[in-house]
């Protein structure tokens, strides 16, 4: 009997865990045929995967739990509690991929710890300079954009953004069906000489990719559906996606108590409610699943904190598909047709005596 495809999901990641993560695993086990081990703190899953019916709506053995005593909180620092808390659920988790028994990994939990447990417990690909954390968002077009790196590494190279390009245009073909990505740089102006050092050097690199880069983007084109690609630093990125987030919430709130109290008639509120709820899926993060870490072994996605049970679905969904379509091959093959002159590509990283293993040499992650 062939074994289904696996993902392993960090049951005690979200805000609201573990009730969110049980409920999409459960979900997504009936809906795509796979396993999902629920990595967390065995005496308070068993009673919430009864209570979400999970194995009268999931097949026999489709959603196991993984016993994983202790959790790492969204207020600790990443990197210490990576290494003092080696039965966490994100770590256990990750050591599941490591050690093949799933093919990827799905965490609503510490962004931080995420990122600093999926390079030191899987370690990047051999031709992957830096690992790069990817967020999808949605644009006024109608579709959606994937801009990275958005919070992996706050110091990068021109080498590395070029990398950063290459996956993010891998990424948005394969997963979001896109047949020629439209691949932009995010600077302060659209003409070639703006920006600084690293956005200049990293223009010359990116128009000699056989790839439809189509230059600078400022940031009002994040959302506008000009550009399917946007790829910039880990500092930048992640203060434009946290700019973002806030704005989003601002807007919903505005928009909320402007129509409630600006509407005489039941039916023009009926009607501008109906606006309202399509405003706000289209700007749902849930729909997107979660942020790939790209560039690492293995598949990682990292979800909101403040996921759902349809987001946590959604996450385990992409996670599916990134590992079916096989974009790590990709990755590896497109990067070995752009090699970087004379750098060595980054070493997996080797286990430790721990069970765990030795971080790859890396700048410190942002913490979001």
């Amino acid at each position: 009997m062939t074994t289904p495809l696996t993902i392993a999901l960090d049951a005690m990641g979200s805000d609201g865990a573990p009730q969110p993560e049980v409920a999409g695993a459960v979900a997504a086990a009936r809906e795509y045929g796979i396993r999902v081990l629920l990595v967390g703190q065995e005496a308070v899953l068993r009673p919430a995967l009864a209570a979400a019916g999970g194995a009268r709506r999931a097949a026999p053995g489709a959603v196991e739990i993984v016993d994983a005593p202790e959790v790492i909180r969204m207020d600790e620092k990443a990197v210490r509690a990576v290494r003092t808390k080696r039965k966490s659920s994100i770590h256990v988790a990750a050591r599941l991929v490591r050690e093949g028994e799933a093919v990827g990994l799905v965490s609503a939990g510490n962004t931080g710890a995420v990122m600093a447990t999926a390079k030191m417990a899987l370690g990047s690909l051999p031709v992957v300079q830096r690992p790069a954390l990817a967020a999808v968002v949605p644009t006024a077009a109608g579709g959606a954009a994937v801009m990275l790196d958005v919070g992996a590494n706050v110091d990068c190279r021109p080498e590395h953004l070029e990398q950063f390009a290459i996956m993010g245009e891998i990424y948005h073909r394969v997963i979001l069906a896109s047949a020629r990505p439209r691949v932009g740089l995010l600077s302060i102006g659209e003409e070639e000489i703006k920006g600084n050092d690293l956005t200049r050097e990293t223009f010359a690199l990116l128009r000699q990719l056989p790839m439809d880069f189509i230059g600078n983007v400022e940031g009002r084109d994040v959302y506008n559906g000009n550009v399917d690609v946007i790829v910039c630093d880990g500092f930048v990125g992640n203060v434009a996606l946290k700019i973002s987030e806030g704005l989003v919430e601002t807007v919903r709130s505005l928009l909320k108590t402007s129509l409630q109290s600006t509407l005489a008639s039941k039916l023009g509120y009926a009607l501008s409610r109906g606006a309202y709820a399509r405003f706000k899926r289209q700007l749902d993060y849930s729909e997107y699943g979660g942020a790939p870490l790209l560039g690492v072994r293995g598949v990682v996605i990292i979800a909101h904190g403040r996921s759902n049970a349809k987001a946590i679905q959604n996450a385990i969904r992409v996670a599916r598909e990134f590992h079916l379509r096989h974009i790590n091959e990709q990755i590896e093959a497109e990067i070995l047709r752009h090699p970087i002159p004379g750098a060595a590509p980054l070493a997996a990283a080797a286990p430790t005596a721990e069970g765990g293993a030795a971080a790859p040499s890396a700048p410190p992650a942002a913490q979001s």
